[in-house]
């Protein structure tokens, strides 16, 4: 009850919404069908998004991980050669 009295405090900030008709017919319909309003099933939707969602999305893909694991395997020699330090660049640079 404290959250629900938490959140009428709050500031509202009106929004305008495009999104797709159909999709807004189908959540429009849900939510009626539930006692709901439009902008209640949104702002538990982004709420759940926000939880949820985005924090997985952050993560890099392992298919991604993979693909440069496979690259730096494959270009290891070069990497250590960019690496190494010559002695001839060494004496000009001091």
């Amino acid at each position: 009850m404290a959250k629900q009295a938490r959140k009428a405090k709050e500031a509202r900030k009106q929004i305008g919404l495009n999104m797709g008709s159909a999709l807004y017919n189908d959540l429009s319909k849900l939510a009626n069908d539930n006692g709901h309003s439009v902008t209640y099933v949104l702002e538990r939707a982004a709420e759940h998004y926000i939880q949820f969602v985005a924090p997985k999305e952050s993560v890099v893909r392992p298919e991604i991980m993979a693909h440069v694991r496979r690259s730096a395997d494959k270009n290891r020699k070069l990497l250590q050669l960019l690496a190494e330090e010559k002695p001839a660049e060494k004496s000009v640079m001091q």
